[in-house]
C-alpha cells in the first residue's frame, strides 16, 4: 500500500508541470493586447482563423515565423520583452511578448476563438455592379509605401513613385506611377524586377521596410548579387507618357515570404518614341528600389 501511494505521488509531481502549461483561446479584438508568457528553447504557437498576411515584432530577441494561419514565437534571450502584431486579410491581432520564464508557466498555444454568425448577413445590394470581394479585400489589405527623402535635389526627367502594395499567397502586387517631367515623350512598359541578395547598408534595412529608397540610400547599398523575380502580370494606363503627364501601373510578382527585409529593383524599359533609329534619342533606363 505504501509503495502504491509513493507511485501516485510521483505521478502527480510529474504531471504538474505539464498541467501548468497553458493552452488558451482568445477572441479576435483589434483593441485588445494579449500577453504571452514564453520560455527559452520552447515554441509558443498562435493559431488564427484565417491565413496570416504579415507579422512584425519590435525586437530580434524573439524568433517569429509563420506558415499559413500559424505563427511560431520563440525567445532567444532570457530578459527581453517586446510587442508582436499579426495581420490577416480582415483583422489585426496585438500581443505583448513577456520575458522568457519557467516552462511550467508558459503559454503553450493560443487559439483564436471561432466567430459564429447564426444568421448570414444579407447583401446590401443584389445589383450585378456590386464590388467583388476580391477587390474589397485588396483595398482593405493594401499597405502604403513610404518614399524616403533624399538630399540630392537634382530633378529627373522621368520619375517612378511606388504608392502601395498587397501581398497574399506568395504573390506581391505593386502599384506605382510614372511621371514625365521632361520636354520629350517617354515610352515604357511593365518593369523587369530583380531581388537584390546579400545587401549591405550602413543603416538597418528594417527601418526601410515597405519604403521606396531615394538616391541617397541606393548609393550606399552594397549588393552581392541579383536574382530575377518572376513577373506574373502587369498593366499600365498608357505606354506613351506625354510631357507633364503621369500614368499609373501595377505589376504582380511571384515572391516567397521572408522574415528579413527584401530589396527589389524595378527596371522600367524605355523605347524610342519616334520608332526610327533606335540609337537616336535613346532614353536612360529608369529604376525604382523597394524594401519589402
Amino acid at each position: 500500500m505504501k509503495r502504491i501511494l509513493m507511485t501516485l505521488a510521483l505521478l502527480t509531481l510529474t504531471m504538474l508541470p505539464a498541467m501548468a502549461q497553458k493552452i488558451g483561446t482568445e477572441a479576435s479584438d483589434r483593441t485588445r493586447i494579449v500577453h504571452l508568457k514564453t520560455a527559452l528553447n520552447h515554441l509558443t504557437v498562435i493559431e488564427v482563423g484565417e491565413p496570416v498576411v504579415e507579422v512584425a515584432a519590435g525586437s530580434p530577441s524573439f524568433k517569429v515565423e509563420w506558415r499559413e494561419n500559424k505563427v511560431f514565437v520563440q525567445p532567444t534571450e532570457a530578459d527581453a520583452a517586446t510587442n508582436l502584431f499579426i495581420w490577416t486579410a480582415t483583422q489585426r491581432l496585438n500581443y505583448e511578448l513577456e520575458p522568457a520564464g519557467p516552462v511550467t508557466a508558459m503559454d503553450f498555444a493560443v487559439d483564436q476563438a471561432a466567430v459564429h454568425n447564426p444568421e448570414p448577413a444579407k447583401p446590401a445590394s443584389t445589383s450585378s455592379e456590386a464590388v467583388s470581394p476580391s477587390v474589397t479585400n485588396l483595398l482593405l489589405a493594401e499597405k502604403p509605401v513610404r518614399v524616403m527623402p533624399s538630399k540630392k535635389n537634382a530633378s529627373k526627367a522621368v520619375e517612378v513613385s511606388i504608392s502601395d502594395l498587397y501581398e497574399k499567397d506568395g504573390r506581391l502586387l505593386i502599384r506605382y506611377a510614372v511621371s514625365n517631367h521632361g520636354s520629350q515623350p517617354f515610352s515604357t512598359d511593365t518593369p523587369q524586377v530583380y531581388q537584390l541578395d546579400g545587401v549591405r547598408s550602413p543603416q538597418s534595412l528594417y527601418a526601410f521596410v515597405n519604403a521606396q529608397l531615394g538616391d541617397e540610400q541606393v548609393g550606399k547599398l552594397k549588393i552581392k548579387q541579383e536574382t530575377p523575380v518572376k513577373v506574373l502580370d502587369g498593366h499600365l494606363q498608357s505606354e506613351q507618357i506625354a510631357p507633364g503627364e503621369q500614368v499609373v501601373g501595377v505589376v504582380a510578382l511571384q515572391l516567397a515570404a521572408s522574415q528579413s527585409p527584401t530589396v527589389l529593383r524595378l527596371d522600367f524599359p524605355s523605347f524610342n518614341p519616334s520608332g526610327d533609329d533606335p540609337h537616336e534619342g535613346r532614353q536612360a533606363q529608369i529604376a525604382a528600389f523597394l524594401v519589402h
